[in-house]
């Protein structure tokens, strides 16, 4: 199976046309995926003071307007809407897309986020349990006529969502890398994994440990699809790489010593990389952005020089 191709918007900065244009160019150009991010401020925090869009309606946008790619998340944050209020949501896009909304959750971890906007932050192990409860809820309400929960955290009482996601099945991603609890609530709840940021010697040891959560929780390994966001800092050539190359550095600063999940370079560097990816056992690469304006040379490149050389259309 050739690996698939996506494009996902990290911080949802805009300007809003420039978004317009990746996710009609995503459509367009051969990738099957398109999603965004969930911030109500720009992640990594750089101060607070620059635009960002809202994951819901931003999602609907890009339904609105595309055709062919699937539309996602990742992720939603558990931590910032009812799982109902975001069933209901998702259920509706998925209605107006005709059927290619995918639905990715994680336990959130933006701290001065949840600061700035009065939502409770509690401890890592409490926001893993709900998250957990969340999966479950968000299953029923997608699949059940009625559905009922009764959780720790969520509880539902002969909940209601109607009108159903148009798909058989509406897919539900668990997004992260923790290796004791993130990745047991992939393996027990989860149609697809996701990690962004990640080299590819990481994200195959964490790949194992989803295998291993796997075999123990009894499931189908082959039932969760693997995928990885990459930040896209390629240029098309090596004066593209450059300035990318600077922009990389300072977009993300001190992290990159923990991160190393970045194309760079120019498309030879890319395609070794995503080489590396896909031998590891990533089925869908996600190319990651931040705010634009984007380098639309470099994007075309991808398309034409990266894509075709794992089977992507040309």
């Amino acid at each position: 199976m050739a690996m698939t191709f996506g494009i996902h918007v990290g911080h949802l900065g805009g300007p809003l046309q420039e978004m317009r244009r990746l996710w009609r160019f995503a459509d367009a150009a051969g990738f099957d995926w398109f999603s965004v991010s969930d911030h109500f401020q720009e992640s990594p925090p750089q101060g607070g003071d620059l635009d960002c869009y809202e994951a819901i309606s931003t999602m609907t946008a890009a339904a609105m307007d595309t055709r062919r790619v699937r539309i996602g998340a990742l992720v939603f944050c558990i931590g910032y809407r009812n799982p109902g209020l975001l069933a209901k949501a998702l259920c509706s896009i998925d209605q107006l897309a005709g059927g290619r909304v995918e639905c990715g959750i994680g336990a959130g971890w933006h701290e001065i986020e949840y600061r700035s906007f009065g939502i409770p932050f509690p401890s890592i192990g409490v926001r893993e349990d709900q998250l957990e409860e969340y999966a479950q809820a968000l299953r029923l309400l997608f699949d059940q006529k009625v559905a009922s929960f009764a959780g720790k955290h969520y509880q539902l009482n002969d909940g209601r969502c109607n009108p159903k996601p148009m798909q058989p099945r509406l897919r539900i991603w668990i997004g992260g890398a923790g290796e004791k609890r993130t990745l047991r609530a992939a393996a027990r709840y989860a149609d697809g994994w996701n990690v962004p940021y990640q080299s590819p010697e990481v994200w195959k040891a964490k790949n194992a440990v989803l295998d291993g959560w796997c075999e123990k929780e009894g499931r189908d390994p082959r039932a969760i699809m693997r995928t990885v966001n990459v930040g896209f800092y390629m240029g098309a050539d090596e004066r593209g790489a450059a300035r990318h190359e600077a922009m990389l550095k300072q977009q993300w600063g001190a992290q990159l010593e923990q991160r190393q999940g970045f194309l760079r370079g120019t498309p030879k560097a890319a395609i070794d990389m995503v080489a590396a990816y896909r031998d590891a056992g990533v089925e869908r690469l996600n190319i990651a952005f931040r705010q634009g304006p984007y380098d639309w040379e470099a994007l075309h490149a991808f398309a034409d020089d990266v894509l075709p050389a794992f089977g992507g259309r040309r």
